[in-house]
């Protein structure tokens, strides 16, 4: 071999001659548009081609085979993504004869971008790279990497990664990808690395059945290895492969039993032909790929169903543990979101149609384009399909995959197809919301971005959550029924204001509990013909419409017994017989005063009810207490009145337990706290003073209504 220098050449790049001239391998030097801008003597003999003529020539045409032409544009595009590219090539030694080279490509650096500098391994040695010798050692260490990488992969995307990334480089190839089995008629692109740069879109989704060879790879179980002008005539679905891409091929991921998980395609620059040893090392790549994807699935599976019973038993205790309509139903929409779908809505039935009450989304600015696509384009009463099938039907719909095809088909127009794309619908369920054999609304989850699609097992899962939130719906919708008519009954019956009486002033001051039940507190004023002034505050025990009712019979049991005759005890004794006539069970206690401006006189009865305070003009408070204090309706023991002496300025103040009880804390420190706040309030204003002595001492921690009356007489009064 005779050595030849270099040539000069006027490019932004120089080679360090010295180290290249010195290997025994084939080096040659291309710019970014694919000139030859260098070669050693080892590529000049390689090629049998004067320096002069190889350099400034077209790799293309000068050191290529005709059908791996492509393939130099394709590899440096990939330098730019990878940094490197080692793989097999058919070149033309002595610039005429096709032969199978190992190249390994590397980017020129310096002030060139896009430029290559490529080692060709010289044809004396195996063209297998398979063969005994360095080529199979670092085939095995490469395997052993790959192996080892998905052994550590925890889920589908880390899996992807290794396929796309280390698989591609240990095969030797420009572009990977990885097509996963959603159901048993879909396969989905899971990634994709290098080359098919519109085949993401195009690919996101489709059918086992689609004539393309990974499909095919699949259907067969078996690998498919496609030239590029093979591909027109048996694939045409296909659509052609890119520029540069001498073949493709394709590997089953089977596991045992011989189900096939999905398939892994290569694309190489080259026409490839694979020897006994190459199939025997993509293989063994291929199932590892497969087990560990195996492996995943079933971890997945199993947390998947450890997940969804914890969430089962979360979720109903929540659901169980409040009554509040709305709050129920946006709690059944958040439950499993992003947890389990990517959006929830739920709709009502009214009148026939659907109306959505709540949407959850993993992002709540998108909820705007959710509620967009559901008033713009509202679904078809008539159709048996979504929302109005599941409703008239009563049974759940399950489509796992919602292909670019389905949503064009259905799209009404383009504006909807772009708000349907927008939201990323790839997988639905819906399922009934259904007590017995009543179906009142449908849930409905969408899974997209996140990449679930929902499968049988999903499915059960959703009308299992379903149930229960149905169940829990219409609770909090009966509830929500009893609740309203109790309230409406409580207003009925509570005074909207008190009658104003010459000479008196009277204020009161109503706090129902934190819950939105009705409760059983009742108070009411009542002027009588000559002059005197009847007033009584009461609680009945418990809360909702029985206590809003037998609030109300109490408080017209005691005008009607006032009007007949006003005396403390005759109308406590006329309680009595009314409940025993009426055979009511509820605890309730009260509190009745007479008052005479004329005779300075003030008469308190006590059916087991807190004592009312007296607050003289002077500052002298005096807690009318009672000797005997027997609960409406008990029988069996007397009385007593309680008579005190009422002047001008003085305050009479009756209350609910509510007001001054506290959790852990004894009657006699919960007297002493009202005793005290009613030394230190300090307005003369019965409205302001009542209110500022209420908010001292009530606890609204407690779940109790509060009710305080404040009847005070004139201080000029005659």
């Amino acid at each position: 071999m005779v050595a030849r220098t270099p040539r000069p050449v006027a490019r932004s790049w120089q080679p360090d001659a010295a180290l290249l001239d010195g290997l025994t391998i084939a080096a040659v030097a291309l710019d970014p548009d694919g000139t030859v801008v260098y070669a050693n003597a080892t590529a000049v003999d390689l090629f049998g081609s004067p320096f002069d003529r190889l350099v400034d020539a077209d790799a293309r045409t000068r050191l290529f085979d005709e059908p791996e032409r492509g393939a130099v544009d394709q590899v440096l595009k990939l330098l730019a993504r990878t940094g490197s590219w080692t793989g097999e090539l058919t070149m033309l030694a002595g610039g005429t004869s096709p032969v199978a080279m190992r190249t390994s490509w590397s980017p020129l650096g310096g002030d060139v971008e896009g430029g290559a500098l490529v080692l060709i391994e010289g044809t004396e040695e195996s063209s297998d790279a398979y063969a005994p010798g360095q080529p199979l050692g670092s085939r095995l260490r490469r395997l052993a990497e790959v192996t080892s990488e998905l052994l550590a992969a925890a889920d589908v995307e880390a899996v992807a990664g290794v396929v796309t990334d280390h698989m591609m480089k240990a095969a030797g190839a420009t572009a990977a990808s990885l097509s996963l089995m959603v159901d048993d008629e879909t396969m989905a692109l899971m990634a994709l690395r290098g080359g098919f740069e519109d085949a993401a879109s195009r690919w996101a989704t489709y059918s086992v059945h689609s004539n393309i060879p990974t499909a095919e790879s699949v259907r067969t179980g078996r690998p498919v290895l496609v030239r590029r002008g093979e591909v027109e005539q048996r694939y045409p679905d296909l659509g052609g492969l890119a520029d540069g891409t001498g073949s493709v091929l394709c590997l089953p991921l089977a596991v045992a039993g011989g189900r096939v998980l999905g398939a892994v395609s290569l694309s190489f620059p080259g026409r490839r032909a694979l020897s006994e040893a190459e199939n025997l090392f993509l293989k063994l790549l291929a199932d590892t790929c497969a087990l560990t994807l195996e492996r995943v699935e079933a971890q997945g599976a199993a947390r998947d169903r450890e997940a969804k019973l914890a969430f089962l038993a979360e979720t109903s205790a929540k659901l169980s543990s409040d009554l509040d309509y709305e709050a129920t139903l946006t709690a059944v929409a958040e439950a499993a979101v992003p947890w389990f779908a990517d959006w929830c809505a739920i709709a009502l039935a009214e009148d026939g149609l659907l109306r959505t009450i709540t949407v959850a989304h993993t992002h709540p600015e998108r909820i705007a384009l959710v509620r967009e696509l559901q008033e713009r384009y509202p679904n078809d009463p008539a159709t048996d399909q979504g929302g109005y099938g599941v409703l008239r039907s009563g049974r759940s719909q399950l489509v796992p995959e919602l292909t670019d095809e389905l949503l064009a088909a259905v799209a009404r127009d383009e504006e909807h197809l772009e708000l349907m794309r927008a939201l990323n619908l790839a997988s639905g369920l819906s399922c009934p919301l259904k007590v017995g054999d009543r179906t009142f609304g449908v849930i409905t989850w969408v899974a997209g971005e996140g990449g679930r699609r929902f499968s049988e097992d999903d499915l059960a899962f959703g009308e299992d959550l379903a149930q229960r939130a149905a169940i829990a719906i219409d609770n909090a919708q009966l509830h929500s029924q009893v609740r309203t008519a109790a309230l409406e009954l409580q207003r009925a019956v509570l005074p909207d204001s008190l009658p104003e009486v010459a000479g008196w002033s009277t204020s009161v001051q109503y706090h129902p509990a934190g819950r939105t039940d009705a409760g059983g507190d009742f108070y009411d004023v009542v002027p009588l013909e000559d002059g005197r002034l009847a007033m009584f505050v009461g609680d009945v025990m418990g809360r909702g419409v029985q206590a809003a009712s037998v609030m109300a019979q109490m408080r017209s049991a005691i005008r009607t017994l006032v009007a007949v005759d006003p005396t403390p005890e005759v109308v406590l004794a006329g309680m009595d017989r009314v409940f025993d006539a009426l055979h009511l069970e509820q605890l309730v206690t009260m509190v009745y005063a007479v008052a005479d401006p004329a005779r300075h006189l003030l008469q308190v009865i006590n059916a087991g009810h807190p004592p009312p305070v007296l607050i003289a003009a002077d500052g002298h408070i005096e807690v009318l207490e009672h000797p005997s204090t027997l609960i409406l309706g008990v029988g069996g023991g007397e009385r007593a009145v309680r008579s005190a002496e009422l002047r001008p300025g003085d305050r009479l103040l009756l209350y609910t337990d509510g007001l001054i009880e506290r959790r852990g804390e004894d009657a006699d420190r919960s007297m002493a706290r009202l005793i005290t706040a009613l030394r230190t309030a300090r307005s003369d204003a019965p409205d302001d003073w009542l209110s500022s002595v209420v908010e001292e001492l009530r606890d609204p921690t407690r779940d109790d209504d509060v009710a305080a009356l404040l009847v005070a007489l004139d201080p000029l009064a005659p």
